[in-house]
């Protein structure tokens, strides 16, 4: 898949090498691929010599669709259920028989009408819907970013989606969201898509929580869903019930693997059913957009969200393009809008410098306005103060 080269003046000296561009997106001011052109455009401006190849990224939470699209995939628009069930335009992306799903794009918390929680009634069901029709054109290798998802409902509404029949005791099918499954005695698979059976599915979270418990779906993430205290325990006691009813019926147990707790369940219902392969997302998104392939040779490596903390130590981009980088021998560098790590807490993450818009701009509105050409003059002071970067400039100059 191609990338936008930058950097390279004709008139100038030879090129001394390449430097690849990684960033996640800066949430609340840049995508990722916004961001990806202020920085090589800080590249170039530092050094005309050296080449900028972007390649933004994702950790299949929101951006990863627009990440993929950069990368060369299609956009696929398709009609589905939001999150509280308004029908709305969405997409996923395609490159061959390879679809790739973004909850958060679907039906996540960025698809709350008025921004409003759901907690208990809030849906998965769009997520399915859109699966459901990438199988109907013909995808087989279905890959499905659940960051920013909005429900707790156990995957239940993404495998209605896809044909099951989630049932009361009475046979009748349940209404949406969490709280409908204390009422759920049964599921029945035998209305499945027929095209599932010939597909493969992968998961793309960096959460690895069970279903349920003290780290499961309702615990550690019903709160930022808008569940109070009561709505949590309530959920968690009713996805300990839908697994009961899902393992029976499948002769199983997938409950308290890590990764069944993603999306409120959707992990769960994922790997427990369609047999779905739990992977990290920053992983598997650097693998569609061929990472590897621009690491080959390059200088170096810039990367960068909005923040750097404690969280991206835990397998976030920044240090997830760390320790690909690291195979190749590639140095990598970051800038970020703001930062919590300490200098020897990201030299220990791989990342060898840190650069912060914040150091620039102290006023963090502004600095969101202005994240552009400030995420440009960064990029272009943390290359001028690469040593190796000075080094070659001085040894071309010597020649």
């Amino acid at each position: 898949m191609s990338q936008h080269v930058m950097g390279i003046d004709p008139h100038d000296s030879a090129p001394i090498g390449h430097v690849v561009i990684a960033p996640d997106k800066f949430k609340g001011s840049l995508t990722a691929e916004e961001a990806a052109r202020a920085m090589a455009l800080g590249v170039e401006l530092a050094d005309p010599r050296l080449q900028a190849v972007t390649c933004p990224v994702a950790d299949g939470g929101d951006g990863t669709l627009d990440t993929v699209v950069a990368a060369g995939f299609e956009r696929v628009p398709v009609y589905a259920e939001g999150p509280t069930g308004q029908v709305r335009l969405t997409a996923y992306a395609r490159n061959g028989t390879t679809a790739v799903v973004e909850m958060a794009e679907v039906c996540g918390l960025q698809r709350l009408p008025g921004g409003v929680p759901a907690p208990m009634t809030a849906s998965s069901h769009g997520l399915g819907e859109v699966v459901a029709q990438a199988l109907d054109h013909g995808c087989r290798d279905i890959v499905i970013g659940v960051g920013g998802s909005a429900s707790t409902d156990g995957g239940a509404g993404f495998l209605a989606a896809l044909g099951a029949a989630v049932l009361d005791r009475h046979g009748e099918r349940l209404g949406p969201g969490g709280s409908a499954l204390t009422h759920c005695t049964r599921i029945d698979f035998s209305g499945m898509k027929p095209e599932i059976a010939d597909a493969t599915f992968t998961i793309a979270a960096d959460v690895d929580n069970p279903l349920y418990g003290r780290s499961g779906a309702a615990t550690v993430y019903g709160p930022q869903k808008g569940a109070d205290a009561v709505q949590v325990a309530q959920l968690d006691v009713t996805l300990r019930a839908w697994a009961d009813v899902v393992e029976g019926a499948i002769g199983g147990s997938f409950r308290g693997m890590p990764g069944t707790g993603a999306a409120g369940g959707v992990g769960f219902a994922a790997m427990a059913v369609l047999g779905a392969e739990l992977r990290p997302g920053i992983d598997l998104i650097m693998d569609l957009v061929d990472l590897d392939e621009h690491l080959a040779g390059a200088l170096a490596v810039i990367t960068g969200e909005g923040s750097l903390d404690h969280q991206s130590l835990r397998g976030k981009a920044a240090v997830g393009i760390s320790r690909r980088a690291a195979v190749h021998g590639v140095p990598v560098y970051a800038v970020a809008g703001v930062s919590a790590l300490r200098a020897d807490q990201a030299q220990a993450a791989g990342i060898a410098g840190v650069q912060t818009l914040v150091d620039l701009e102290p006023d963090r509105q502004r600095c969101i306005e202005r994240a552009g050409e400030l995420l440009t003059e960064a990029t272009e002071r943390l290359i001028r103060a690469i040593p190796r970067f000075q080094i070659a400039t001085e040894s071309r100059s010597a020649v």
